[in-house]
């Protein structure tokens, strides 16, 4: 930090193994990686390259060294996997990986349906390659899956070698855990959190208001994902105490009495 102030919560340090900071990047250029990494890079945790922007970017292999080269783990989207495996690419999808020197992978099956127990045996697959984060949620608004399934399905996911479940939301913000308004649904997030660790759990927020409410719930240090490049800065303040949606959460009241 460039001064002191007291009463400033204690974030983890990198490599963190929770109060993750997960980036969706959309098809940022060299330059605009550059730049975002010279601002940001202390406060990226990883960065996903989101859905199958990876099959279109430009200069792929030299934004992912790129990327390395700040200590970055990167990782290509979920839908990028489900998108091999419904054309019975498994192995490419491998063979990708390891030719990028990608070692963190995300299983998921939100645009697919995939047998649980087949999911679970991908997931313990990929253990051998790298890290693995799955994602439970379907991308379908209409398909709402009951709290006790959520815990069930992460459970088994975890077990299977998961490093981090990742709570489905969408790009917007407006399925899974959330209502199409993008209101938290409140009573699945506390289910799950009676049977799931939350440093475990990577909770897809792209909207502030999101952001707020895992912060107030679970502290500075929740794990966040799907956080669009040009908001990391304003997430870490946020995360401390530094903006005013959490100004007094950290504040000593009794000390601080003007």
């Amino acid at each position: 930090m460039n001064f002191f102030l007291s009463q400033i919560p204690e974030r983890t340090a990198q490599p963190r193994t929770y109060g993750l900071t997960m980036v969706m990047d959309k098809g940022l250029s060299l330059n605009e990686v550059q730049n975002f990494m010279s601002v940001s890079h202390p406060h990226v945790d990883i960065v996903k390259l989101g859905f199958g922007t990876s099959f279109v970017t430009p200069n792929l292999r030299e934004k992912i060294e790129l990327y390395q080269s700040y200590n970055i783990p990167i990782y290509f989207g979920g839908t990028l996997f489900e998108a091999f495996l419904i054309r019975n690419q498994f192995e490419d999808y491998i063979a990708v990986c390891k030719d990028y020197g990608i070692s963190y992978m995300e299983v998921s099956d939100g645009s697919i349906t995939i047998p649980h127990a087949e999911k679970c045996g991908y997931i313990e697959k990929l253990t051998k390659y790298g890290t693995v984060l799955s994602e439970v949620g379907s991308k379908d608004a209409a398909h709402i899956i009951p709290p006790y399934k959520w815990i069930e399905l992460m459970r088994a996911e975890l077990e299977a070698g998961s490093s981090y479940v990742i709570a489905e939301a969408r790009e917007a913000g407006n399925v899974g855990i959330y209502r199409g308004s993008g209101e938290v649904r409140e009573g699945l997030v506390n289910e799950i959190l009676t049977q799931i660790p939350g440093e475990k759990i990577m909770w897809e927020a792209p909207q502030k208001a999101q952001q707020l409410y895992f912060l107030e719930l679970l502290g500075c240090n929740v794990n966040l994902g799907n956080i669009a490049p040009t908001e990391v800065i304003a997430l870490e303040t946020m995360r401390i105490g530094l903006r005013g949606d959490t100004f007094d959460l950290y504040l000593d009241k009794e000390k601080n009495k003007i």
